[in-house]
């Protein structure tokens, strides 16, 4: 049985939950799907402030799940859309680790040029260093961004799809793109049910990293740690810099 550690970076319970549903479904019978939520922060990532706020509580979600005796994952990855933390736990953690972003750039990339299609203006800068910091600034033409935020169009998906299938549309004409993402935690599942009205590929950011984790090879040897000398972090985050 292979463990696979999902750590939510919202501090949003319900996103966790509509994660755990959608990658339990999408899981081979042979992976343990484990979630955690990050322990501190935004209830939903929107702004550049909740973004550096939480790539530390993934780290720290990571480090307690340990503390707590979870079982030893894998391979590990970052349900936010925007990976926050990505680079900084790759370096600490023995298992590998991607997140929402990187595995839907890939999948999306295997298509050809692509447009990512997602919620709260905040977010198109963010992804666009990410993209260039993975390797995809080629690749991704276009970012689209509606006025509602991720959390906004989870709480309404009648309204959420209608909107979203038409912006995934206009940028599969405009932009001359072989595939859109769909991208956000919250707007698991819906990738499927608009992809009958737009002419290309949409991927499913969230079912795209379980996808990209399942595949992950085998951990490598070695504990987890946290290099350096270190102030004022969690009992958990401590206890690994002190190894």
């Amino acid at each position: 049985m292979r463990h696979l550690l999902v750590i939510n970076p919202n501090t949003s319970d319900s996103v966790t939950a509509l994660l755990r549903t959608h990658m339990l479904q999408a899981s081979a019978p042979d992976v343990a799907v484990h979630t955690t939520t990050a322990r501190f922060g935004a209830r939903y990532i929107s702004s550049e402030t909740s973004y550096a706020v939480a790539a530390h509580a993934t780290l720290d979600a990571w480090a307690a799940w340990q503390a707590d005796g979870g079982p030893t994952p894998d391979a590990v990855l970052i349900a936010c859309f925007g990976d926050p933390g990505l680079l900084a736990l790759r370096e600490c953690s023995p298992a590998p680790v991607t997140g929402l972003a990187e595995a839907a750039f890939f999948e999306a990339a295997q298509h050809g040029r692509f447009a990512v299609v997602t919620g709260g203006a905040a977010w198109k800068p963010m992804l666009q260093r990410l993209a260039h910091s993975l390797g995809y600034a080629d690749s991704l033409v276009h970012i689209h961004t509606v006025e509602a935020t991720g959390a906004e169009l989870a709480a309404d998906p009648v309204a959420a799809l209608a909107l979203l299938a038409a912006a995934c549309r206009s940028v599969a004409e405009q932009h001359d793109v072989q595939a859109v993402i769909l991208g956000g935690a919250g707007l698991a599942g819906m990738a499927a049910q608009l992809q009958n009205q737009v002419r290309v590929p949409v991927i499913d950011s969230v079912l795209a990293g379980i996808r990209q984790a399942q595949a992950a090879p085998a951990a490598g040897a070695g504990p987890a740690t946290l290099d350096g000398a270190w102030t004022g972090l969690s009992p958990e985050l401590m206890a690994l810099a002190s190894r």
